[in-house]
């Protein structure tokens, strides 16, 4: 789905958003946003300017397991992730960087820096969200967002109609974001972590309905405008 083309006047414009499935009373209806570029600020320092989504291959298993390593303290092995590539009820997704489009390209992936990770399980109707990281030196661009976007999406193709995760009672920031996707907190796991701390349980239902899919819509083309505006590019590889 293209969310944005360039015009003579050079200007971003939003080309007519259709998502499949929905009657035309149930589409979600947006303004047209226009954003001058030569208005536009760049903001960040990150080097990479390319992004994109795609499942993990065995190749990418090293990089996987260095930012498991900063992010997670490792939390799995070579052979655990493995074993996620290999299970037909798991889907482990890597968000990379590239300077260059190309370099993101399944099959020709050429070196691509890996700075997120995702995966959930489908258990019956239900999926379970084990993994959500980002690496530090690219948190706060709304890429964990884009990311949990793309899983939740996954979860959709799969039919589940219900999703989950456990999260530390302490981390405001996940919470504020899973909370955009209408996560509510369902239980508390006592000294859940290694550290002693609890973990929340969330628990969102409706991933089949029309409004959680218009969320996901909303959600996604919010992203996509912060994106653009900071000179970046989402690639979507249709995964």
């Amino acid at each position: 789905m293209k969310l944005f083309r360039g015009n003579q006047e050079g200007q971003w414009t939003r080309d007519n958003v259709c998502f499949e499935g929905l009657p035309p009373s149930k589409q979600p209806q947006y303004t047209s946003v226009q954003l001058s570029i030569d208005s536009l600020s760049i903001k960040s320092s990150l080097p990479l300017t390319f992004f994109a989504c795609f499942s993990l291959t065995p190749a990418l298993i090293p990089a996987v397991l260095a930012l498991d390593s900063r992010c997670l303290g490792g939390l799995w092995s070579a052979d655990g992730y493995q074993r996620e590539i290999d299970s037909p009820n798991s889907d482990l997704l890597v968000l990379a960087s590239a300077a260059q489009p190309s370099a993101l390209s399944p099959p020709q992936l050429s070196n691509p820096e890996v700075i997120g990770m995702g995966c959930l399980w489908a258990i019956l109707e239900e999926a379970h969200v084990t993994t959500l990281a980002i690496d530090p030196d690219y948190q706060h661009h709304k890429l964990g967002q884009r990311l949990l976007i793309e899983l939740l999406q996954t979860a959709c193709r799969r039919q589940l109609t219900h999703a989950t995760l456990e999260v530390r009672a302490s981390n405001q920031v996940a919470l504020n974001l899973y909370q955009k996707f209408d996560f509510k907190v369902a239980g508390r796991r006592k000294k859940y972590y290694g550290d002693g701390e609890d973990a929340l349980i969330l628990w969102c239902s409706g991933l089949q309905t029309a409004e959680f899919r218009s969320r996901l819509l909303r959600s996604q083309l919010e992203c996509e405008n912060y994106l653009q505006s900071n000179g970046w590019h989402w690639l979507d590889l249709g995964i």
